[in-house]
């Protein structure tokens, strides 16, 4: 049986959306709209996973789902086209990262070095949930028999863990599978997808650290909802180092913050690194600056006027996740059912 190409990718509703989450994972979105069927899921189940004091509690959870949703829709992504939903409205990634759970092993999870990140020294302290994240996440992608997935670069071993799980179910139910019609396997692997010039936009404070949400300082970051003074004062203020742009991208090899800022520019413009340089190699930061202010502006404001408008309009947003869970919810509900009759569990049939 023929697997269906499909993307799935989704964003983590915890506030403060920025300019990392719009180059590394939200334009990639509206253009891979384009030429696949997409399904872009809002991942409150994920935003749980760290204490509430950070994902803010039940007002900040529903504020934020519907920002990330007004993100989507102000950026490009069609909801009459492609599917926007919010995770937990869909129970059959719960049910399938049961089932992965039994299929992944320890040692698997315990190589994933995001949570060794996130965790730090106190890892007994926790929850089950953060470790547990990366299976969630092969749910999310597998329920939709996804075959890519656009993530930033910090995600890909994710979704290699990802790959790993689907190649052990199709391998442990061969048999069983072939039986059910689906030939030589059912799950698909799939594959990242990490395209642009800015798939790891950095702190506008320090280039060697990524651009964060939960950075303590906003100078550090933009965000998808800062308006034109805002961004234009903190691109202005945003860190470089004394010598004046290469020509070549070369030269930006031990420059971070140099590096960053220009390849923000080339993700906006949608031009290389090299076209960059050829343009402004050799003039000083305070001109290149204003540039980039021109620019980021031009692109980023349209798109804050968008999402304040939307964010604003709740039942309209609403009703969009609510449309996109039903269609969502009607290829996850098909690919339990056959996980289900794989694997020998009975259940009803009409």
């Amino acid at each position: 049986m023929a697997i269906t190409q499909r993307v799935f990718s989704g964003i983590q509703p915890t506030g403060n959306l920025h300019l990392g989450n719009y180059l590394g994972a939200i334009v990639n979105f509206v253009k891979m709209q384009e030429t696949h069927n997409c399904v872009y899921c809002v991942v409150d189940l994920h935003a749980i996973t760290v204490p509430v004091t950070v994902w803010g509690g039940p007002d900040e959870l529903r504020k934020n789902i519907r920002e990330v949703t007004a993100a989507f829709i102000a950026s490009g992504i069609d909801p009459k086209k492609q599917i926007i939903f919010n995770q937990s409205q869909v129970a059959e990634h719960s049910e399938l990262a049961w089932v992965l759970n039994c299929i992944a092993r320890l040692g698997w999870l315990n190589r994933m070095t995001q949570f060794k990140e996130k965790a730090g020294k106190d890892r007994e302290n926790v929850s089950v949930g953060l470790y547990d994240y990366p299976v969630l996440m092969a749910a999310d992608i597998l329920v939709y028999r996804a075959t890519h997935v656009p993530v930033g670069e910090d995600q890909k071993q994710h979704v290699e863990l990802t790959r790993d799980i689907a190649q052990k179910f199709n391998n442990d139910f061969s048999a069983s599978i072939a039986a059910q019609g689906f030939g030589d396997a059912y799950f698909p692997l799939p594959e990242p997808v990490i395209t642009g010039p800015a798939t790891r936009v950095m702190s506008l404070r320090d280039g060697t650290k990524k651009m964060s949400k939960s950075d303590p300082s906003d100078y550090s970051r933009i965000n998808l909802t800062d308006d034109a003074d805002v961004i234009a004062q903190k691109i202005k203020k945003a860190k470089t180092d004394p010598e004046p742009l290469p020509s070549e991208e070369k030269g930006l090899e031990t420059r971070p913050e140099a590096d960053n800022l220009v390849g923000i520019y080339a993700a906006l413009s949608g031009k290389p690194k090299t076209d960059v340089l050829t343009e402004f190699g050799g003039a000083q930061f305070s001109a290149f600056k204003s540039n980039l202010v021109d620019l980021a502006v031009a692109k980023l404001s349209p798109i804050a006027d968008e999402m304040k408008r939307l964010s604003a309009d709740h039942a309209y947003v609403d009703s969009v996740l609510a449309d996109g869970s039903d269609r969502a919810r009607a290829i996850a509900a098909e690919t339990m059912r056959a996980v289900k009759d794989i694997m020998g569990m009975v259940r009803k049939t009409s």
